[in-house]
């Protein structure tokens, strides 16, 4: 009889956090808490809300009759420590503390989930570890330059459900998914878009950095002049960093991150949310133009998931502006539950082996500089 391997999947994310509890390939039971932003802001940094992630955690496993002595493996999503190369990952001491320090340059709440796992694994025992971080590093050389020497772009993405549902619709197509060219964009709390080119992610919108469209807690790509002159009528960088993940968005224009509230105010005829929402669009569907022509317009099709694939004028714009680009295919909500659990398993069943954290980002330079 097979050995049963008892997995929980901690995925915190910038306004939610989902927990699920697998035995093997099975989805026991799963559940998802939204929080606003308000009350998120109310925690001075990102790091301060591990008690309350954790009392989350802790009330499911209550709720379920769940024993946290009995987990075999705790999964955590992760992030912000030094790039990584794809796939799973042990969680260790150098992670953790690279995590917890943000040393890759991003601060988004994925990074609690190695936190979290950490933190509950020492507690309680069994293994740990993390899958696709936010920070996997496979863009192109063209992608990493800026017009500032020695100033490089970040792999910062939502690696772990776009590479999970280019897979998915690689196989519906009866091909692998290193065999085409796909662009992906997570759509939700954060917006990421992405050229995935023969199963590598060879360029993306840096989300959480300040890049791509805005969102309902981003601030997204804005003209550097334009942020100077905001600093210097008396606004902080501590402001501008704040908004680059938590703040900004829907946020800044209305002080919430409920996309339901606001499109609700769009349904209502309300012109401001009118006019904020559809730039939303507008800058999404410029992105995915963008990443059209890094893949010299082969492209198998582009592919939309994410919570806030559920509003039909979202995907709508999208086909009306880049439809002609690629056939357009919708994955509503997330894969990353079951993308986690499904490649931890087959770690525990020792069919594959982890990674090791190495403390050492994956691109180093050029090597003029």
């Amino acid at each position: 009889m097979d050995t049963v391997y008892k997995m929980l999947v901690i995925n915190p994310g910038s306004t939610s956090t989902t927990v699920s509890y697998f035995e093997n390939e099975k989805n026991v039971y799963t559940e998802s808490v939204f929080h606003d932003a308000p009350v998120l802001l109310s925690y001075p940094t990102v790091n301060d809300q591990v008690p309350l992630r954790r009392a989350f955690i802790e009330d499911f496993m209550s709720r379920h009759g769940l024993q946290l002595s009995e987990i075999d493996a705790f999964v955590g999503r992760g992030g912000s420590a030094w790039s990584q190369q794809s796939g799973v990952m042990e969680i260790d001491d150098r992670l953790v503390a690279d995590t917890a320090a943000g040393v890759g340059g991003s601060d988004h709440p994925a990074k609690l989930g190695v936190m979290l796992a950490y933190e509950l694994c020492r507690e309680f025992g069994g293994q740990m570890y993390t899958v696709n971080p936010t920070n996997v590093d496979e863009l192109c050389d063209y992608a990493r330059p800026t017009g500032i020497a020695g100033l490089y772009r970040r792999a910062q993405t939502h690696v772990l459900n776009q590479k999970g549902i280019a897979a998915i619709h690689a196989k519906s197509m009866g091909k692998k998914y290193e065999d085409c060219n796909f662009i992906v964009s997570h759509i939700d709390g954060g917006i990421t878009v992405t050229a995935h080119r023969k199963g590598k992610m060879v360029d993306s919108t840096e989300g959480a950095g300040g890049d791509g469209p805005f969102t309902p807690t981003r601030l997204g790509s804005i003209p550097v002049m334009e942020v100077l002159t905001y600093l210097e009528a008396g606004h902080t960088t501590q402001e501008v960093k704040t908004m680059l993940s938590r703040s900004g968005g829907f946020v800044s224009h209305f002080g919430t991150s409920n996309s339901d509230t606001i499109h609700a105010m769009v349904e209502a005829g309300d012109r401001k949310a009118t006019v904020i929402w559809n730039t939303m669009i507008y800058q999404l569907c410029k992105s995915i133009g963008a990443m059209a022509a890094v893949l010299e317009g082969k492209v198998d099709g582009i592919l939309l998931t994410g919570g806030l694939v559920r509003f039909d004028d979202i995907v709508e714009g999208i086909r009306q502006r880049c439809g002609w680009i690629a056939p357009i295919t919708v994955y509503p909500g997330e894969c990353e539950q079951e993308a986690m659990a499904e490649s931890v398993l087959e770690i525990l069943r020792g069919q594959k082996e982890a990674h090791r954290y190495t403390g050492e980002p994956v691109f180093q330079g050029f090597g003029w500089e």
